[in-house]
């Protein structure tokens, strides 16, 4: 269990290193081209890996996993386009409010919205950066909430991707799918520089240590872990954004922000431990 729990940790560290890797694109391609080819890298690799077996695939199989790669381009357009205006942590923070107010619709239960209350009382500390600070980046917040609903829609999509097409296979069609939506905003940003050498191997880092790398962990972790644990090492994710954004990008919180996300970690946390709590009592 302590190889699993420490894959779960190493799949936390391993997305947000990746997005902090991805920031350093940002400066030549913008947040669009850094998101396209990050979801082209990642794509590439998971086709080797999976092969999927697409001419056998019916078509309800295919709309499933088509949605499922638009709402991969979503959460992952809009999440580069926050962390381009708003600090790492903050914004991995901010879009927790799409899965636990999602969980909390799923579960119907009134008193489930009291962690989703607490999760957003924690986001004004985020902003507050001192005295006479501006606050944080008006359309940057917009942007990660907006990565927030497509964080929700992509858990949704993903468990029907993955009940229609088991294994690896639906997830790599449908980063594909989702590169391919990607490409209008992703060239205009970019332009020539998506045909750097450097920069291509700096995505090739980006989409493995972004995506196919926590895929893999977390997969093998589920295996060993009951859900619950999984589920609350998960939580610790904002931490572990803001720790990424401090040592790979020099963005400092302060005490005020640091409370933010500790207010959304245990947030994130009672809502899982209390998920669980209501399966026990339904069954």
């Amino acid at each position: 269990m302590r190889n699993a729990v420490f894959m779960v940790l190493g799949s936390c560290a391993s997305l947000q290193i990746g997005a902090a890797l991805a920031a350093h694109l940002f400066p030549a391609t913008g947040s669009a081209g850094a998101t396209l080819l990050r979801l082209s890298m990642a794509a590439a690799v998971l086709l080797v890996l999976a092969r999927p077996a697409v001419r056998a695939w019916r078509r309800d199989q295919w709309r499933e996993v088509l949605l499922l790669g638009a709402t991969l381009a979503g959460m992952n357009g809009f999440f580069y386009a926050a962390i381009a205006r708003i600090p790492l942590g903050v914004a991995v923070t901010i879009e927790f409010l799409g899965p636990l107010t999602l969980a909390a619709v799923l579960s119907r239960r009134g008193r489930d919205l009291i962690w989703v209350a607490l999760a957003a009382a924690g986001i004004p500390a985020l902003g507050w950066t001192g005295p006479h600070a501006a606050g944080l980046d008006p359309l940057g917040v917009a942007y990660v909430l907006v990565a927030a609903v497509f964080w929700a829609l992509y858990i949704l999509a993903s468990a029907r991707a993955g009940a229609a097409v088991p294994g690896q296979g639906g997830l790599a069609v449908a980063m594909t799918a989702g590169a391919l939506l990607l490409i209008p905003g992703g060239l205009a940003g970019a332009g020539a520089a998506l045909t750097s050498p450097h920069l291509l191997l700096l995505a090739l880092g980006t989409g493995l240590l972004a995506s196919v790398i926590p895929y893999t962990l977390e997969m093998s972790a589920l295996r060993r872990l009951p859900r619950p644990v999984f589920g609350v090492l998960l939580s610790l994710e904002p931490a572990v954004a803001a720790l990424a954004g401090w040592l790979l990008l020099s963005q400092s919180l302060s005490l005020q922000a640091v409370a933010g996300v500790a207010i959304v970690v245990l947030a994130s946390i009672g809502s899982t431990v209390s998920s669980v709590r209501g399966s026990v009592a339904v069954s």
